[in-house]
């Protein structure tokens, strides 16, 4: 296959449907632990964890919200197959990825976490890149509107 072919206009693929319902369902899960996130009281929390919470600077809250809430439209935009969906995820791929980078900056959060507990903000790094990347392909394909 030629090069310029890669990318041409193709009929919508059967997995795209249950792919962009599954990148919804992850960015709705991505917005419920924000809104728990930011409405818990740290008082609530054991010590180690308020020690965690308090050392989280506003930025990295910001950040997350960034990644979160355009993340949700931009998946819900890939299911209505609108070409926005690309930006819109490239912006929730840049908070999600200030987000991240805050776990290893700030030297109270870098300190007071396991190497495991760090896995889990790359896991969702590494998906939230997918599904930017599925919007881009989408678009490439000829998929999006």
């Amino acid at each position: 296959m030629e090069n310029s072919d890669r990318f041409a206009p193709r009929q919508l693929a059967g997995w795209f449907k249950p792919a962009a319902i599954a990148s919804v369902v992850f960015m709705a899960l991505g917005t419920v632990t924000y809104i728990s996130h930011v409405t818990t009281n740290p008082a609530s929390l054991p010590l180690d964890q308020r020690q965690l919470f308090a050392a989280e600077p506003w930025w990295m809250t910001g950040a997350y919200g960034l990644g979160v809430w355009p993340g949700l439209a931009g998946a819900v935009l890939l299911l209505l197959r609108r070409k926005l969906a690309e930006p819109v995820l490239l912006l929730s791929l840049l908070g999600t990825t200030i987000w991240f980078a805050g776990f290893l900056l700030v030297p109270t959060l870098r300190g007071g976490m396991s190497s495991d507990a760090l896995l889990i903000p790359l896991i969702i790094l590494a998906l939230t890149w997918t599904i930017f990347w599925f919007a881009r392909h989408s678009r490439m394909r000829g998929w999006l509107r």
